[in-house]
């Protein structure tokens, strides 16, 4: 069964980072490393958190994630967040990485997680979010 247009895949959340996969980031057989990726999806997470914040944040934690298929060399990585919940200091975001690269005609999505951020000052102490 094909998918019509209105059927295919969408990303979910607001595009919030866009990158390259280069070779300096590939193993030997020019796949990105997933540690690359992961890498890739905290700054996109701390990028969107850090505008809810309207601070300094960090990493508290992250999901599991499963990566559906290899990332290539050359292609074009892009990371949606989706802030799932605002606590007291914390944020939750929803991270999707979907990749496109110049020879296929689709884009296909890689992986997903959560990651936890905290609202923390300029010592590094835990903070409130303000409303």
């Amino acid at each position: 069964m094909e998918l019509s247009d209105e059927q295919e895949p969408s990303p979910t959340g607001e595009l919030v980072l866009q990158t390259l996969a280069m070779p300096k980031d590939t193993n030997s057989n020019g796949d990105v490393f997933g540690g690359w990726l992961m890498s890739t999806m905290d700054l996109a997470g701390a990028i969107a958190a850090r505008e809810v914040a309207k601070g300094r944040v960090t990493t508290v934690s992250v999901g599991a994630m499963a990566f559906l298929r290899p990332v290539p060399v050359g292609a074009t990585v892009s990371c949606y967040c989706e802030i799932s919940h605002i606590g007291r200091s914390s944020i939750n975001c929803t991270i999707e990485v979907w990749v496109k690269h110049y020879k296929w005609e689709t884009r296909q999505k890689v992986t997903e997680t959560e990651i936890v951020y905290v609202a923390i000052d300029d010592v590094g102490r835990t903070r409130p979010i303000s409303s």
